[in-house]
């Protein structure tokens, strides 16, 4: 029989580490390849002394039409190494995550997050937490070793198109971690903390909407639910569209008595908070509210925030550092914090998932840790900060220093392209500013161009105070921008600006590097 590689009629595409865990096509995301990939994941963690044989690995999924069959193969990956399943169902990324850590056991959520249905991923858990940055190398390592392994294999159990030939089928759902994670808000807040509030969530297919409806309502709020959707919808908390903010507007007119319009994201680990004037707050800012209200003594928060978020934790005598791009970077920061004696660490995303680096009283009661993104915790802190204030969502928000954000991407634009804006414009030299300043030029309302920072990315500070910021995704041909400016007209025109098809900034600097 010939061996397992040379029998496929296929050229598997391997999977990569993106900013949080594996992303791929999902016709690149074969069973073959699932399984590699978390059959070395668990031979680092047996390598590293975190799992015994017969142990638990706990397994959730998304919404996406791709997962259950990418599920069937992590189980067979996490059953072949000699480990049990525990099938924890399609339930948030947080929800799995925070159930893992309290029984001390990893999990594994595939999860695109936000990203389109033709495409999925897979996030990978210690016992201790998320894996980080430094644990990838030596993941890789192991993955390759076991690609090696099969790939030179006789083994049947692929078909030529690199599926199970045998599609096992998943253990009975368990409702555990799902409890786990209801529990730990019903049992810090009770049924006053929303009552006479009026909620209305966007269900569209975040794996949370109705988990998530049903904690808020035992936390008080009536909530009505919006916008479910049976096919999948890849709403970006980093790229709110025109229709998106236009949806907003139409949802808080339908419902003038509404507090806020809340949702997630498609794995429900990125909040979306919408004041009733139907007016989205993005991740950075609410961080900046929600780190107020659980009383914050530091914050770790990407090099991508607003500048009005450092003033105002500056204001406030907050210790606060910016990481690069990705929660990785954030926990490692968040927990280096603690170690350093911080007795309330938290970190946050531009994209708005936060996560509590410390157990945390809270009304007498404990707040147990979470270093992964959550949406809900966010969502709950700056709604009750509102009205423990008796403030609307909205004012909450106008309060902070008066900055301006925006963001937005380029999809289909070519990973090399960017890699090449990246190389040739990664120093701040008197030619290097010479030459962006010819893109980013008075024409288009920047100022001379101050410095460059470039700790993820290329972020550009302006003498009118503006603030342009290019990265490529870590994992798709996608390029984004950030935006900060003194007005939100100006922070908008310079997204649309830099995104704007065929001629605007992103591809001048695409027709730059190669010319």
């Amino acid at each position: 029989m010939a061996k397992l590689r040379d029998w496929l009629e296929y050229n598997p595409v391997e999977l990569t580490f993106g900013t949080s865990g594996l992303r791929g096509l999902v016709t690149d995301m074969t069973d073959l390849e699932c399984y590699i990939n978390a059959v070395g994941f668990l031979r680092f963690l047996a390598q590293a002394g975190g799992l015994q044989k017969d142990s638990l690995v706990y397994l959730a999924g998304d919404l996406r039409h791709s997962t259950p069959r990418i599920l069937r193969a992590v189980h067979q990956a996490i059953t072949d190494s000699g480990y049990k399943t525990l099938y924890c169902g399609l339930i948030p990324t947080p929800a799995v995550a925070y159930a893992a850590l309290q029984k001390g056991v990893p999990c594994i959520m595939v999860t695109g997050s936000h990203i389109p249905d033709d495409r999925n991923g897979i996030k990978f858990y210690k016992a201790t937490g998320e894996v980080l940055k430094d644990d990838e190398a030596a993941i890789r390592e192991a993955v390759g070793a076991v690609r090696q392994q099969i790939y030179a294999s006789e083994t049947a159990s692929f078909t030529q198109k690199g599926m199970l030939v045998q599609k096992p089928n998943l253990p009975p759902e368990e409702k555990l971690a799902l409890q786990l994670y209801i529990q730990r808000y019903t049992d810090v807040f009770d049924a006053t903390t929303f009552a006479g509030k009026k909620i209305v969530f966007y269900q569209h297919s975040a794996v949370g909407r109705d988990s998530l409806v049903a904690i808020l309502q035992a936390l008080g709020a009536k909530v009505v639910s919006v916008g479910r959707s049976e096919k999948f919808v890849p709403i970006d908390t980093e790229n709110i569209t025109p229709d998106d903010q236009a949806y907003f507007k139409v949802l808080a007119a339908q419902y003038p008595d509404a507090f806020a319009i809340v949702s997630t994201d498609g794995d429900s680990d990125r909040p979306f908070v919408i004041d009733e004037h139907g007016v989205f707050h993005r991740g950075d800012v609410l961080g900046a509210v929600v780190a107020d209200w659980l009383q914050a003594d530091f914050a770790a928060l990407p090099i991508s925030s607003s500048d009005a978020v450092d003033q105002h934790l500056t204001d406030r005598h907050v210790r606060w550092q910016h990481t690069r791009i990705g929660s990785p970077y954030v926990i490692s920061v968040m927990e280096e914090a603690v170690r350093g004696g911080s007795k309330r660490a938290v970190g946050w995303e531009v994209n708005g998932g936060l996560l509590l680096g410390c157990n945390v009283k809270i009304n007498g009661k404990t707040l147990k840790a979470l270093p992964t993104r959550d949406a809900l915790l966010p969502i709950i802190g700056a709604l009750l900060t509102a009205t423990q204030q008796n403030k609307p969502v909205s004012a909450i928000f106008n309060e902070l220093p008066k900055r301006f954000t925006q963001a937005g991407l380029i999809n289909d634009f070519p990973m090399q392209v960017s890699r090449q804006i990246l190389q040739r414009f990664s120093l701040d030299t008197p030619e290097v500013r010479a030459e962006l300043q010819a893109v980013f030029n008075a024409k288009q309302g920047f100022g001379a161009l101050t410095a460059i920072n470039t700790i993820d990315g290329i972020r550009m500070f302006f003498d009118n105070g503006d603030i342009a910021h290019l990265r490529p995704s870590g994992n798709a041909p996608q390029l984004r921008i950030y935006s900060v400016a003194n007005t939100q007209e100006r922070a908008d025109q310079i997204v649309a600006m830099a995104i704007a098809e065929p001629n605007g900034i992103f591809r001048s600097l695409q027709a730059f590097v190669e010319k």
